[in-house]
């Protein structure tokens, strides 16, 4: 299950952008997961609320944003939306996906911090 070492590095990372501004606690963590990301967004919420267990972070909740798959589409010369990771073609013209704008993400965008 790689979904607990992914939550391991968050939590590291967390840690240190605590550090860095002097908090004490978060609130909530926020993630960016792309759909072809390899990681299965309900696997690492429980990896991240194991892995968060007697640490600082433990009352921290894990709030992921699923980015959709987005290609690029050189015969229409537009972005366009895939809705499904098991037909990556273009949905207007059918042309398979060569470039991906979007969906492959794994960011932490943002800490929710106490008032």
């Amino acid at each position: 299950m790689h979904e607990l070492s992914i939550a391991l590095s968050i939590l590291d990372a967390v840690q240190d952008e605590m550090d860095q501004r002097g908090c004490s606690t978060v609130e909530a963590v926020h993630l960016k997961v792309g759909m072809l990301s390899g990681i299965v967004p309900e696997a690492l919420l429980s990896a991240y609320e194991l892995a968060a267990e007697q640490t600082p972070l433990a009352s921290a909740r894990l709030v992921i944003e699923e980015v959709p798959i987005v290609i690029y589409c050189s015969t229409c010369q537009r972005q366009q939306s895939v809705p499904s990771a098991q037909w990556l073609c273009c949905p207007v013209c059918q042309e398979p996906a060569a470039e991906f704008v979007s969906g492959r993400e794994l960011e932490l965008c943002a800490l929710e911090l106490p008032e």
